[in-house]
C-alpha cells in the first residue's frame, strides 16, 4: 500500500462501488452481537463526548500494527475481540448519506480503504475528527488510490447535516444494522441510542480507524476508548506509506 501520487482517481472509481439506492433492503435491526457494556467502559455512554488520557499500551507504526489505550478496553476481553491486523473486511454495503449503498468488496478492488468510525453526526469529538479529516488526510488521498469512508450507525438522512457542515469530499456512510462494527467488535451498549440513530440497536462504536488492503486483508487497526480523540491523519498516512 502507498501514497504514492497518481494523476487522479479512476473516473469510474466511486461508481463500481455504487448501486442504485432502490435495490437496498429496509432498515432492520441486526442480530444482537457481542458488545461492550456502557456501563463497564469509562466514557462509554451516549453524550459522553470526553477525551480521555491514553494509559500504557501498545504503540507501534505502519501497516499492519495496533493502537490501544488500555485505560478503557482490557476490561472484560474486549481487547480480545476487537478488530486487528490480519482480520478480514467482510462483504458489507454501507448506505452513503448522498449517493447510496457502498460494497466494501467492490470499493477494495479499487485501492486501500480507510474507514473511520464514529457515533453520530453531533458528536463533538466525532465533529472534529471528520473536518480535521477534511482539511489533512483527505486531500493526500486524493492523490493515492485509497479510499476514505467514515462510518456510523446512524440513517443516512442524519448524516447528511455533517457531510454538510463541512462540506466533505470523501464517503460518509451508515451502518444501521451494525454489520460492520459487529463483524469488527467494535460497538458498545448506549442506552437511548436507538432514538438518536433512528436504527434499532442502542449500540455505539469505539472511535477507530481501520485500514484494509486490496485484497480485504485489514493491515491497520487504531481503536479508542469511548469519547477519545480519533488517530492524528499522520499516524493513518504513515500506516498507508
Amino acid at each position: 500500500m502507498t501514497t504514492a501520487a497518481h494523476s487522479a482517481k479512476p473516473a469510474d472509481t466511486r461508481h463500481l462501488a455504487l448501486e442504485d439506492a432502490a435495490t437496498c433492503e429496509p432498515f432492520a435491526p441486526a442480530s444482537s452481537g457481542r458488545v461492550a457494556d456502557a456501563r463497564r467502559v469509562p466514557g462509554g455512554r451516549i453524550g459522553a463526548d470526553r477525551g480521555h488520557a491514553p494509559a500504557r499500551g501498545v504503540r507501534s507504526r505502519g501497516m499492519g500494527s495496533t493502537e490501544l489505550s488500555y485505560n478503557a478496553l482490557d476490561r472484560d476481553d474486549i481487547w480480545g475481540r476487537i478488530v486487528k491486523p490480519g482480520a478480514r473486511l467482510p462483504s458489507v454495503v454501507l448506505l452513503e448519506a448522498d449517493l447510496g449503498p457502498i460494497h466494501l468488496d467492490r470499493l477494495r478492488q479499487t485501492g486501500p480503504i480507510v474507514l473511520a468510525f464514529f457515533p453520530y453526526a453531533s458528536s463533538e469529538t466525532a465533529d472534529a475528527a471528520l473536518a480535521d479529516y477534511e482539511r489533512r488526510l483527505a486531500p493526500a488521498l486524493a492523490e493515492s488510490d485509497a479510499h476514505l469512508v467514515a462510518v456510523s450507525p446512524q440513517i443516512p438522512a442524519r448524516l447528511v447535516e455533517v457531510k454538510r457542515r463541512h462540506d466533505l469530499s470523501y464517503f460518509v456512510a451508515a451502518d444501521p444494522r451494525h454489520q460492520l462494527i459487529d463483524a469488527f467488535n467494535l460497538g458498545f451498549h448506549a442506552p437511548g441510542a436507538d432514538k438518536l440513530l433512528g436504527a434499532g440497536r442502542s449500540v455505539l462504536p469505539f472511535p477507530a480507524v481501520v485500514i484494509a488492503d486490496r485484497t480485504g486483508v485489514v493491515r491497520f487497526a487504531d481503536v479508542r476508548p469511548d469519547g477519545a480523540a480519533h488517530p492524528d491523519p499522520n499516524r493513518i498516512l504513515t500506516a498507508l506509506s
